[in-house]
């Protein structure tokens, strides 16, 4: 592996800070950024479950190459701005290994930095097929990608035969890039797409959106964004008697559609990676969490407890601590964790990944769609 000139002085600069203290240090620094506050918060309280109920129980079982791991955690709220000066903190931390951002706008400015800093970043959720195409060899995830995602919903839909399918979005990262890739598969399907239109984030007052959804006549709405406007979208469409049916992504898929929408969340359609929690291997983890009075179920539990596994494996397989090290490592090898086999491609995706169309309740609960 060839590093430049400015990751070859990090990497030296390390080692002679160690050098300097006069021993290895007794820890490993495992920086976790998410939102701990905002609009998609409940997706942080995801993260920071399982990361670190990954880290205790690796603790327990003696650490990783006889060190402990001690989380570093930061709140970026899933803003872009917030996450960069997170990245510059955990810089100043002397944090070498990042599980997150979570938000896909959060996590590309954040990587920018790490990766120039040469610090290893794994996020448990950030979608966007952006982030791995740019070439840089120390980002790695532990969820799929948009163009997984997508056309999984896509495919869903076109074989419920549609005449005509509204796509809107948040003309964020995240939303716009997943809702591209439902249209482009319909299109491709030749399924009818009778408005592709972006949204505000943070909006409270879709009357107008409502308005378009209900004249353009459309059997399905998908929506790519977050849970609390596709929530008001949802119950001001059935109040003015939409009744096409809508689907979302992963990022709409928790108890806030339920709180916002209320019965009009009845029926609503999400793409989820599959209930890892319900894997028959999983059970002594997943009574772990329920000990804790925690919930593994969320779509970024136990997403964000393999990516620190996977970070803990590769020190062990690299025998090193060094971020370029361990991200060969990763390459190279393959990793048992709560999600399933994980080998990597050499752009740091993952090789493959499953979503699940499941049907959302009123009540909250969800189960396999047909």
């Amino acid at each position: 592996m060839t590093l430049s000139v400015k990751k070859l002085a990090t990497a030296v600069g390390a080692s002679v800070a160690l050098m300097a203290a006069g021993q290895a240090a007794a820890e490993i620094k495992i920086g976790v950024a998410g939102p701990m506050t905002g609009p998609v918060a409940q997706y942080g309280d995801m993260q920071f479950s399982g990361t670190r109920m990954a880290i205790e129980r690796i603790n327990e079982a003696g650490g990783v190459l006889g060190e402990e791991l001690v989380a570093v955690e930061m709140d970026d709220a899933c803003d872009p701005k917030q996450a960069v000066t997170v990245a510059n903190r955990m810089v100043n931390e002397g944090v070498r290994f990042v599980v997150g951002h979570l938000c896909s706008s959060s996590t590309q400015p954040a990587s920018d930095i790490y990766y120039d800093e040469g610090i290893l970043m794994v996020t448990p959720a950030a979608t966007s097929p952006a982030l791995t195409e740019r070439g840089y060899d120390l980002i790695f995830r532990t969820i799929g990608l948009d163009s997984m995602q997508g056309p999984a919903a896509a495919d869903y839909i076109a074989a419920q035969n549609p005449e005509r399918v509204a796509i809107v979005h948040d003309k964020q990262q995240y939303g716009e890039g997943i809702a591209t890739a439902v249209r482009d598969t319909l299109e491709d399907k030749g399924v009818a797409i009778a408005m592709f239109e972006g949204i505000t984030a943070g909006d409270k007052d879709f009357s107008s959106l409502v308005t378009k959804i209900k004249q353009a006549d459309v059997d399905y709405v998908y929506y790519g964004g977050y849970h609390p406007e596709l929530g008001l979208i949802l119950r001001q469409a059935r109040q003015a008697d939409v009744d096409a049916t809508f689907m979302g992504p992963e990022g709409v898929g928790n108890d806030g559609i339920t709180s916002i929408a209320g019965d009009a969340a009845e029926g609503l359609l999400v793409t989820l990676p599959p209930a890892f929690d319900q894997k028959e291997e999983n059970q002594a983890l997943t009574k772990a969490f329920a000990e804790k009075g925690e919930d593994p179920s969320g779509p970024f539990v136990l997403t964000s407890y393999a990516a620190v596994q996977v970070i803990a494996q590769g020190m062990e397989q690299a025998g090193s601590t060094d971020p370029f090290e361990v991200a060969d490592a990763l390459r190279a090898g393959t990793f048992e964790t709560p999600i399933g086999t994980i080998e990597y491609a050499e752009n740091g995706d993952m090789e493959s990944f499953e979503f699940v169309v499941y049907e959302w309740h009123a009540d909250g609960s969800k189960t396999l769609a047909e």
